[in-house]
């Protein structure tokens, strides 16, 4: 069915919630996006309050998680920081950076940000209300699970959101992680009635095999909790090709690449930032990225080892030391290698590293690896930018996202010359070591290639952004055959 855009109809509004984090929420919400859009409807998507370290620049000058870029990419329309007003970064185990419409607002711990939520709710429900005056559908993402009674009181991601905005909601179980009878049935038992009231139907996601030997499953869920069931969703393999949200993702094994010519070692960090910046590396198949755990040595084979984005860079440089990785790249750089520290990573390649505000934690200052004849001062500045340049003389375009300076001789050997701003980043005298605060240069794909060409693989000429395009239309029509988008609709209209 074809649904166009009435501007003289009042907006719709569905959030999806979850039985726990990481069922497949995200996904779903960006190939909804993708598919109302493509049946003419003006689509918006909106996340109350997110938590992750794996953020996007937006053009109205702020940040928001990862997750909703790729929605509103979907979408076709720009992102923006009223699709993700509250983002959460972790930077300890018990604390995070909070940012506000785009904007870091400060830290906070656990405990204190509980304290925290109600200021927040009015900026959330002014972000939401901004979208829905200029949308025909709002697609709501929730947080975590919807049973988390614990933090019920005070809730913003959740049924707290749900039922301030008197938005419907659509329960999402993941059968392939086990017990999605006893998640969904069980979240039905927690929920207090008024929030229970608010759901008006389920997805069970993630399935493998024969539907048809889980149609009792899904009739018994139905007659436990009362709810319709809305769609039984085969597993999406191609879900791997997209930009992932969360760090859980770096678990998943590795695609085999029998043919790949280079190895690109990867040390996964515990506060790892924006390793989206690995995807259009991982889809070429000349290229085997090596994700380093702790415990693990990088490989002595590695043609470039590349130190990712870091949300806390002193401590994540501690436990770099710790893991003895510093004597394993030191090596590998005695040995003729290649390494490449993006920024984070490009912080701790420099000479000292410096947090005298305590930005990150408790003020101090620390060396840092040595490898680039630059000292970096953490600033409580953050720069949010797209940029566009030449490094390497190849053009490319991508965006910063760091708080701090760097500076020192290195510099006088840039890695970019970025339009509007000048002189970008540092290379050693050899050539062999770069630092820059640019990510995204590898979804670039004339940067792509000429980093592949100069580490001794072929470019394969893929195509990275129409492979995206591809992958977001695929999953469109994989949840037209599998959810009844039009009962959708109608859920929506209340």
């Amino acid at each position: 069915m074809t649904s166009p855009a009435n501007p003289h109809r009042a907006p719709l509004a569905l959030m999806f919630q979850g039985t726990g984090s990481d069922v497949g929420k995200s996904l779903i919400v960006a190939g909804l996006a993708r598919a109302f859009t493509l049946r003419g409807l003006r689509v918006r998507p909106f996340k109350p309050q997110n938590m992750s370290n794996n953020a996007a620049v937006t053009p109205d000058g702020g940040e928001i998680g990862r997750a909703q870029a790729l929605q509103a990419r979907a979408a076709r329309v720009a992102p923006s920081v009223h699709m993700n007003p509250v983002l959460l970064k972790p930077q300890s185990e018990i604390g995070a950076q909070v940012i506000v419409q785009g904007r870091a607002r400060g830290t906070a711990k656990a405990a204190d940000y509980q304290k925290l939520k109600p200021s927040l709710m009015a900026a959330v429900l002014d972000s939401y209300q901004r979208l829905r005056n200029e949308a025909d559908l709002v697609l709501v993402e929730g947080a975590g699970a919807a049973s988390e009674i614990n933090l019920r009181a005070n809730d913003i991601a959740n049924m707290g959101f749900s039922r301030a905005a008197n938005v419907p909601v659509i329960l999402i179980g993941d059968i392939d992680r086990g017990g999605v009878i006893a998640s969904l049935v069980g979240t039905r038992t927690v929920l207090p009635q008024e929030d229970a009231a608010m759901i008006v139907g389920f997805l069970v996601n993630r399935f493998r095999g024969d539907p048809a030997l889980f149609a009792a499953g899904m009739e018994e869920i139905a007659a436990r909790t009362g709810w319709p069931a809305l769609g039984l969703i085969p597993f999406f393999p191609d879900a791997r090709r997209l930009p992932a949200e969360d760090a859980l993702a770096l678990d998943a094994p590795a695609l085999p690449k029998p043919g790949a010519k280079i190895r690109i070692a990867v040390p996964l960090l515990p506060r790892i930032a924006n390793f989206d910046d690995l995807d259009p590396l991982e889809a070429e198949p000349s290229v085997e990225v090596i994700r380093v755990r702790p415990g693990t040595p990088l490989p002595a084979d590695a043609a470039l080892v590349l130190l990712p984005g870091s949300k806390s860079t002193l401590a994540d440089l501690a436990d770099f030391r710790r893991e003895g990785w510093d004597i394993d790249l030191l090596a590998h750089v005695r040995r003729g290698g290649r390494v490449l520290g993006l920024c984070g990573g490009y912080q701790m390649l420099g000479r000292s590293l410096a947090d005298p505000e305590g930005v990150e934690g408790p003020p101090g200052s620390v060396p840092g690896l040595g490898l680039l004849d630059v000292e970096t001062v953490l600033t409580g500045d953050k720069r949010l930018v797209a940029v566009i340049g030449m490094a390497g003389g190849v053009p490319f375009s991508g965006y910063e996202m760091h708080m701090g300076v760097t500076e020192g001789p290195g510099r006088a050997r840039p890695f970019a010359d970025i339009d509007g701003a000048g002189p970008e980043g540092a290379i050693s005298a050899d050539g062999r070591i770069i630092g820059t605060y640019a990510h995204g240069l590898f979804a670039d794909d004339r940067q792509r290639a000429h980093w592949l060409a100069a580490l001794g693989a072929a470019p394969s000429g893929l195509d990275y952004e129409a492979g995206v395009e591809a992958t977001l239309d695929a999953l469109a029509a994989h949840l037209e055959r599998h959810v009844d988008l039009d009962r959708l609709l109608e859920l929506a209209a209340g």
